[in-house]
């Protein structure tokens, strides 16, 4: 091998990979090939996981032709173990066997408890030929799966049975054998478009000589590629492709160089909702949609991403019978669906278990619906927003036993929502039925009206209270009621809607709703388990777009007003990091000293010596005082956190010219009492005493 730095080939040939394994495999790879190389002291430069349903592969650039001489200090047993009475003890002979010298080269330091033995270990530095065959064979085997299988004789488990392999450093073979296949030069290339054997000649080919058989083995170029030729079919078909990043990921795996057929269906099926079209198309089959370029409507055609460029009508054939079947069962669900009215089906939620001892979801609906009503009540809402909350509330659940959500159960909430505008039902109320599941994902949007928004947080606040008060609380690692997700779901909802909602009077309201139900926890016990949990959900959630110190801060003085608290949170923002900092250096000083204050309220300073600072300081407290309880009162938070850093370089000042614990003990007990009232006139507020402190890692 060259004595110069090569790039590093490994590609892995298997049985085709299902799509998670693939994307899996190559999100683990370069941490396990970096942490290998790391311990083998073999630089290296830039790393690419790449991959397909056949092949896993990694391509290394600039891998070092050898290790660097090692030469490191290496502390040894304390020299008590190491000695006795001046003859060297096992210990000491072992640790110089270790370092490769005599005894008597070993050096005494000191360290944290007393004087060890110490010595140089060297080590010259070896080949990379000689490393990378076991390394490439132990990087493989690390390679994580959901489920691995073993096939012939061997006990080798891999995601599915390796049929060849590839490492090459350079234009040099690697020896590696692993499940009895030995490492050479050869891969292959597209299975039905170039199936015959790629000879490589240097690692550095592998992209273009792949590329050249029709094998697209980076994943973001195969993304890629993949847009261009659906924007490009869906054009050439007349429309405008509904793009869809789930399918792009979910095809992504499923080939090695993408091909589109456009396919079509009946216009009869257009009287199908457009979310149950799309559903057949995108949960079962993995196809895309047509939408028309001009109108928006959907067209009767979809597109499929196929591994293969030959008999396009062949493929295309067999596709549209398999959606002519699928949404002919969709088209028999929906028929039968709208023949009852929506109301007519929610008795039958009571077969239907939510939780054990919790009722079922007849029950839960009939919570959620006087709950929604409670919430606007608390939010003094207009009487009409919450006669459609109500409404919407009554039917939410009501498609959960239609057929159309039995087959798609994707799609409840929206066929509550199209059975019951079929049904007469008016679209404010209908589009609660949608929109109470609104946020399904942290990336979604919440529901976008106040009606929709009473149900969304209603639902949820009764699984999290009902959940809480029978002990059903997410651990570090099992959440199986998602009640950290619904939590983030009531806080985003009540952020986006601008709904200032008191989170106690909410849990308590929740709760009322559990009249009948033996629950564990007292509503007191509930409301603080809940409260703190809230809390951490809040500050995690503020945390990603303002100051951690500013967030934590207001948390704790105003966590039960979410809404009130991005108030306070953002009138910190508008301060400089410098001046918060300034604030929170000064506050510290006064909260510290305040809890040694007597009983009683500070007067105007007395005494011999009265500083002007402190009558400066006095005055400021006065004015403060005044004014922060009257912005707290009205909401105005920039004026009352401005007047605090207006007023924080009086107490800097303070601290400079004036010293409160004198020995007077009347002053003292008074400039006391002044820190004590600072501290609380300001604690209404935020806790200043935290802004500028480095944030401390979530529980």
């Amino acid at each position: 091998m060259s004595n110069e730095a090569s790039d590093l080939l490994l590609e892995i040939g298997v049985e085709e990979l299902p799509s998670s394994f693939v994307e899996a495999a190559l999100r683990a790879l370069p941490d396990l090939a970096t942490k290998r190389l790391a311990e083998l002291r073999l630089r290296h430069g830039a790393m690419r996981a790449l991959g397909t349903p056949r092949r896993l592969a990694l391509l290394v650039s600039g891998v070092a032709a050898r290790q660097p001489d090692l030469e490191e200090e290496v502390t040894g047993p304390p020299v008590k173990a190491a000695f006795k009475d001046g003859a060297p003890t096992k210990a000491a002979e072992a640790f110089a066997q270790k370092l490769g010298c005599a005894v008597a080269d070993l050096r005494r330091v000191e360290g944290p408890k007393g004087e060890y033995l110490a010595g140089t270990r060297r080590e010259a530095g070896k080949p990379a030929a000689e490393l990378l065959p076991e390394v490439l064979a132990s990087l493989v085997a690390a390679i994580p799966f959901r489920k691995s299988m073993r096939w012939g004789k061997g006990e080798f488990a891999f995601g599915r049975p390796i049929q060849w392999l590839v490492a090459l450093s350079g234009a040099d073979v690697i020896p590696v054998e692993i499940a009895g296949v030995r490492s050479g030069r050869t891969s292959r290339g597209h299975r039905f478009l170039a199936p015959g054997e790629i000879a490589l000649g240097a690692a550095r080919d592998y992209v273009e000589a792949m590329r050249a058989a029709h094998v697209i083995v980076d994943p973001g170029e195969r993304a890629r590629l993949m847009r261009e030729r659906l924007l490009a079919a869906a054009r050439d078909a007349g429309g405008a492709l509904i793009e869809d990043d789930f399918l792009i990921g979910e095809n992504l795996s499923l080939v090695e160089e993408p091909h589109v057929i456009v396919g079509s269906f009946e216009e009869r099926f257009l009287e199908l909702p457009e979310r149950v079209i799309l559903e057949v198309a995108r949960g079962h089959q993995r196809y895309f949609g047509v939408r028309d370029a001009k109108t928006g409507a959907l067209l009767p055609k979809y597109l499929a991403v196929v591994n293969t460029a030959e008999a396009p009508e062949k493929i295309k054939s067999g596709n549209d019978k398999t959606m002519r079947a699928r949404l002919s069962d969709a088209q028999f669900f929906y028929r039968e669906d709208v023949k009852l009215p929506l109301a007519s089906r929610r008795e039958k939620l009571g077969g239907i278990v939510f939780q054990k001892r919790l009722g079922s979801v007849l029950a839960k609906a009939e919570r959620v619906e006087r709950l929604a009503r409670e919430l606007g009540l608390l939010l003094m809402l207009p009487e009409p927003t919450l006669v459609a909350a109500a409404s919407g509330a009554h039917l939410a659940k009501c498609d959960l036993v239609a057929l159309m959500v039995g087959e798609f159960p994707e799609l409840q909430g929206e066929m509550g929502r199209a059975y019951a505008l079929a049904q007469g039902v008016s679209p404010e109320v209908a589009d609660v039925i949608r929109d109470h599941y609104l946020p399904k994902g942290a990336a979604d949007a919440t529901a976008p009206t106040h009606a929709g928004a009473l149900v969304a947080i209603a639902d949820r606040l009764d699984t999290l209270v009902g959940c809480f008060a029978i002990g059903l609380i997410p651990t570090s690692t099992a959440d199986p009621y998602g009640l950290r997700r619904a939590c983030l779901g009531v806080l985003r909802t009540l952020l986006d809607r601008d709904l200032d909602l008191r989170l106690g009077a909410a849990f308590s309201a929740a709760y009322d709703g559990y009249a009948g139900v033996k629950l564990d926890a007292s509503r007191e016990e509930l409301a603080a388990r809940l409260g703190e949990f809230f809390a951490e959900r809040l500050r995690g959630l503020l945390s990603d777009r303002l100051p951690q110190d500013a967030v934590l801060a207001c948390l704790r003085v105003a966590a039960d007003r979410p809404l009130d608290l991005r108030a306070r949170v953002r009138a910190i923002d508008a301060l400089s990091p410098e001046v918060r900092a300034r604030v929170g250096e000064v506050f510290k000083r006064a909260t510290n000293i305040a809890d040694k204050a007597p009983p009683g309220e500070p007067v105007a300073p007395f005494g011999q010596d009265v500083h002007a600072s402190e009558t400066a300081l006095f005055a400021g407290y006065l004015k403060l005082r005044e004014q922060i309880a009257s912005d707290v009162r009205s909401g105005a938070y920039d004026s009352a956190f401005k007047a605090v850093a207006d007023f924080a370089p009086l107490l800097h000042q303070y601290f400079i010219d004036v010293f409160v614990m004198t020995d007077d003990a009347a002053v003292r007990d008074n400039r006391l009492r002044l820190m004590r009232a600072l501290s609380e006139t300001c604690a209404s507020l935020a806790r200043l005493e935290l802004l500028g402190e480095a944030p401390r890692a979530a529980s």
